[in-house]
């Protein structure tokens, strides 16, 4: 074990160097504690020319003030609580580098939760213990009853990818049922009528809603899908689901609920049958990720648009608050058609 002075291991906390405090600065500048809490505080009164010197007297010691304790003083923690279940979906991985970005960029801090489905309450009651400023779920990552404890705790709520009917609670949402209409409206036009549905899991909203804009749309066309398979929105269960839909010879067109699927649909059409894409099947996905673009796979999908939804997040974020009691509002998103190489 490294000796150290008077006699303390380099494991005893009395060792450790002390984080500066706003009391060190005072004493250091010549000013009252309160003067120092002031000084960061930019819609506090204080002379020019004393902040200045706290702020110098700050730099040279080190200091800066601790956002926890501000917090408890009544002023904004700017700590934003952002649960995203799936990491693995590229669609939320792209959203949570983009929203992270930008939360940094308003000098707000994300304290994020997330990388498995789903997340678990007691990761979710540990993030609660700080004081957020708000909270940004995306997707399916928040059971129902928890919206009780961010009630109880004033968290506002901003969803994405979800309609949530909760006081106070703001969201933003695709018209996911307008994309796929748009996506089976193509396909008909190119000559493929026998469609069949690779979907998510049943139980999320967005996979309902892209489901019912397929079924409706082929309904107000005078047909019906030719197949269905519920999978779980990844590469993997998407090359699976097509595997199982393409033993009916009838299936021309795979309509999927993300770009995961479909690139592992195009992936099994590809390498394990020797049909071509699109002359003998159509594959349309829904997302538009990054990698959709890509020469490779230049997959004809349904752009989600991430900055535009980001953008409405964060203005919702900003509305809620300034006034913590507005009516709630949801804003919808009017998806894309991006016509690439697989229809």
């Amino acid at each position: 074990m490294t000796k150290t002075p008077a006699g303390h291991s380099e494991a005893d906390p009395a060792s450790r160097p002390r984080r500066v405090t706003a009391s060190d600065v005072a004493k250091q500048a010549g000013v009252s504690r309160s003067a120092v809490s002031r000084a960061f505080d930019p819609n506090a009164y204080l002379d020019r020319h004393k902040r200045e010197i706290i702020l110098k007297t700050a730099v040279k010691l080190g200091y800066r003030p601790n956002a926890l304790a501000a917090s408890l003083q009544g002023m904004r923690s700017n700590l934003v609580g952002v649960i995203i279940g799936d990491m693995t979906n590229q669609y939320d991985a792209e959203f949570a580098a983009m929203l992270l970005s930008r939360l940094n960029a308003a000098n707000k801090w994300p304290l994020l939760v997330g990388g498995s489905m789903p997340v678990t309450e007691e990761a979710i009651m540990a993030v609660l213990g700080y004081p957020l400023d708000a909270m940004i779920v995306r997707g399916g990552s928040l059971d129902a009853h928890l919206f009780d404890d961010c009630a109880k705790l004033n968290i506002p709520l901003i969803f994405s990818g979800r309609i949530v009917d909760a006081p106070f609670a703001d969201c933003v949402c695709c018209r996911n049922a307008e994309g796929t209409a748009q996506a089976v409206d193509l396909l008909l036009r190119s000559g493929h009528k026998g469609l069949g549905y690779i979907g998510g899991p049943g139980t999320w909203s967005s996979d309902r809603e892209r489901l019912s804009g397929v079924t409706s749309t082929l309904a107000q066309n005078g047909l019906s899908l030719v197949g269905q398979v519920q999978s779980d929105f990844s590469y993997e269960g998407g090359a699976q689901a097509a595997a199982s839909l393409l033993a009916d010879d009838r299936v021309d067109g795979l309509i999927c609920a993300n770009d995961a699927m479909a690139l592992g649909a195009l992936s099994y059409v590809r390498n394990h049958t020797s049909k071509t894409v699109p002359d003998d099947v159509a594959i349309v996905g829904f997302d538009d990720v990054s990698l959709a673009s890509w020469p490779d796979f230049n997959l004809t999908t349904v752009r989600n648009p991430l900055g535009t939804m980001i953008d409405e997040v964060l203005r919702l974020l900003e509305a809620r608050l300034a006034d913590p009691m507005r009516l709630s509002e949801t804003v919808m998103i009017n998806p894309i058609l991006k016509e690439r190489g697989t229809h």
